[in-house]
């Protein structure tokens, strides 16, 4: 017979978590993966941590110098705080955790100038940054468009902060689902009766495709149509999850900095919890 030690060791063995890499294209900025044994309440709790916590980098204060763009200053400001950054974590911090409480310092704070005359269109790769590893993560993002002897100066400071006080600051999109199980039949009549019906990004040559509802994440555009054609059925023990990052940070970064940001949580209600 097998002893209480070894029986608890297989049985936490049989509810533990798995997680498995479906795929990750990180140029793309693109990760989907697997959770194996777990609920909707902690994919969920991971996506919220990932789109209100995850702090990175963004334009917040523009000191205009000179615009005699078609643009107010409010405008371009607006439009300079959306432009992503990329981010390192490693040597920025939290204004509200830096030693300098927030004043601005070199380790919460980064400045970014810029100074163009036209006749030219402005493109964020004409931002200076005073750090190498920050710029804008799409540099042919354009700013405004300056016409002859137009002049556009400023100077801007980049800081961290999180989803949850601005988008401006959220790393990404991500959302989740049950893992689709398909069952797909190239009936020709059935086909020819509600192909109209069905996306159009599913078929090659005519056919269903099952790779292209996949890569297209079509599975409830196809759910419910013609089952006797594409039958999706839902695994709830197995959730597919999947982030898009704005490409302040890569993927795995911002999963790894969500987990870090749960586990803070989690020991500060632990902690609250013994002094109640």
């Amino acid at each position: 017979m097998m002893d209480a030690g070894k029986k608890a060791e297989k049985e936490e063995e049989e509810y533990k978590m798995k997680i498995t890499s479906i795929s990750y294209e990180k140029k793309k900025g693109k990760a989907s993966f697997r959770v194996e044994k777990t609920t909707p309440e902690f994919v969920n709790l991971l996506r919220r941590a990932i789109i209100d916590r995850v702090p990175t980098l963004a334009m917040e204060d523009i000191e205009f110098k000179e615009n005699d763009s078609i643009i107010y200053d409010e405008i371009i400001a607006l439009r300079l705080g959306l432009i992503p950054l990329t981010t390192d974590l490693q040597t920025y911090e939290l204004p509200e955790d830096c030693k300098c409480e927030g004043a601005g310092c070199a380790r919460c704070s980064v400045i970014l100038t810029l100074k163009e005359k036209g006749p030219k269109t402005v493109y964020a790769s004409d931002l200076k940054s005073k750090d190498v590893k920050i710029k804008p993560a799409f540099p042919e993002t354009p700013i405004v468009k300056l016409l002859k002897d137009q002049k556009l100066e400023f100077q801007a400071t980049a800081v961290l902060g999180i989803g949850k006080e601005h988008i401006k600051w959220s790393p990404g999109n991500t959302w989740y689902h049950y893992e689709p199980k398909l069952t797909v039949k190239n009936n020709a009549k059935l086909l020819e009766q509600f192909k109209d019906k069905f996306p159009p990004q599913i078929f090659t040559k005519g056919q269903i495709d099952v790779k292209k509802i996949d890569a297209c994440n079509l599975y409830d555009s196809c759910d419910g149509i013609c089952e006797d054609l594409i039958k999706v059925e839902w695994d709830e023990n197995n959730i597919i999850f999947n982030i898009e990052s704005w490409g302040q940070l890569d993927p795995k970064q911002i999963v790894k900095k969500a987990c870090e940001v749960i586990d803070s949580q989690l020991l500060e209600f632990a902690t609250l919890l013994k002094k109640a």
